[in-house]
């Protein structure tokens, strides 16, 4: 097992009930900017609970917060948050808020251009130097709501990057499962792949000696794939949505990539297809992720092999064997989640993207990717085209 720091600050509040709390968790006298995406929280009942809830607080709403949060509309936020001197900021929404409230946090006392932030990935260590902020989460997918990390587009490139560093972590995290019961089935399914990727990016590499995070990873692959189709057919039922819930978080909170090697290039590649066609991210790691291991078997196949034995319970004679029925199980699981697993299926412009791809990345020096860094560029390309 590798060295690692585990540190996570985030006071996780889990449960039905809870954004009644919110006024014992943001302090007092605070001046809040409540942040929020297109307006799903005004029909599930949301807004009304924390309006509620943080009655006789200062409150500034900042709503429009897109999927793939745009550069651009959250420096109308940092603007806002100067002028206005604001002191708190509470992200209502699902990965894209909360993920475009870190970048706000990050970017209102940032010295210089705040695109580089996105441009130079800086990573931001000192809690002095960022705004404080909660969450209250209304879709799980993500795991934003307990990690320190960010993704946020630049729309006039055309560019999906990363921000992150220990000062991003929320300060509390409200999740009530019951907010599930009022999201489409197209973003159930999109949470549900999302957090299993997740899980596959830190899990999915070599064999190693972290015995018990190979274990984390995979109890939480088997309750994805136990509840996944179920919580999109039954949303209501608080079983299956607190433990899509906690699922989700566990995916992506920093416990299970402690100890052990990880990849990250499913995300990477998913990310430039994202930018270049706005196909929802989840359903980008779908099309990318069962390729990549096609392309990078040879170095994967052990794992593969674990990953088909414990989580799909194949019995097949040979590694080989193994770890190619895990690639097929695992592009089973994903067009019963409601994924399609092509590029084609998108968009008629496909062939363009393996190029586009190809030069961002190199623009960018990133010419080694993944656990062994052997994810060369003509492999990148090599998994792109194989996607189409």
């Amino acid at each position: 097992m590798t060295n690692f720091d585990l540190y996570n600050p985030t006071n996780y509040i889990f449960g039905k009930g809870q954004i009644a709390k919110l006024s014992e968790l943001i302090p007092k006298n605070s001046k809040i900017l409540l942040a929020y995406g297109g307006g799903s929280i005004f029909k599930n009942g949301i807004y009304d609970q924390v309006k509620s809830a943080l009655s006789g607080f200062e409150i500034v709403e900042f709503g429009g917060i897109e999927p793939n949060p745009r550069f651009e509309t959250l420096m109308k936020a940092v603007e806002i948050i100067r002028n206005e001197k604001i002191t708190f900021i509470l992200a209502v929404g699902g990965g894209s808020v909360i993920d475009g409230v870190k970048f706000i946090s990050g970017a209102v006392n940032f010295e210089g251009d705040a695109i580089e932030i996105l441009k130079k990935r800086v990573l931001f260590k000192d809690v002095s130097k960022v705004i404080p902020f909660g969450t209250v989460l209304t879709l799980p997918a993500t795991g934003s709501e307990m990690n320190s990390g960010a993704v946020v587009t630049i729309e006039a490139t055309q560019e999906k990057l990363t921000l992150g560093g220990s000062a991003l972590f929320p300060k509390f995290s409200i999740c009530d499962p019951t907010v599930v019961a009022s999201l489409p089935k197209r973003q159930l399914e999109n949470g549900v792949v999302d957090a299993f990727t997740h899980v596959m990016e830190q899990y999915l590499t070599y064999p190693h000696d972290a015995l018990l995070q190979d274990r984390f990873a995979e109890s939480i692959l088997q309750t994805l794939i136990e509840i996944g189709p179920d919580v999109v057919k039954n949303p209501s039922d608080y079983k299956l949505a607190s433990n899509f819930m906690w699922c989700a978080t566990m995916a992506l909170n920093g416990l299970i990539q402690k100890g052990v090697p990880s990849d990250w290039a499913t995300h990477m590649i998913g990310h430039e297809l994202t930018a270049l066609y706005e196909i929802d991210h989840a359903r980008t790691l779908a099309i990318i992720g069962p390729n990549l291991y096609r392309v990078l078997f040879e170095t994967k196949k052990e794992k593969l092999a674990q990953y088909g034995e414990r989580v799909w319970n194949v019995d097949g004679k040979s590694i080989e064997e193994k770890a190619t029925q895990a690639i097929e199980k695992t592009v089973e699981f994903l067009h019963k989640m409601g994924m399609d697993t092509k590029l084609s299926n998108y968009t008629s412009d496909y062939e363009k993207s393996a190029d586009f791809i190809v030069d961002r990345f190199e623009e960018r020096g990133w010419k080694a990717m993944g656990e062994k860094q052997n994810i060369t560029l003509e492999k990148v390309r090599q998994i792109v085209e194989m996607s189409y």
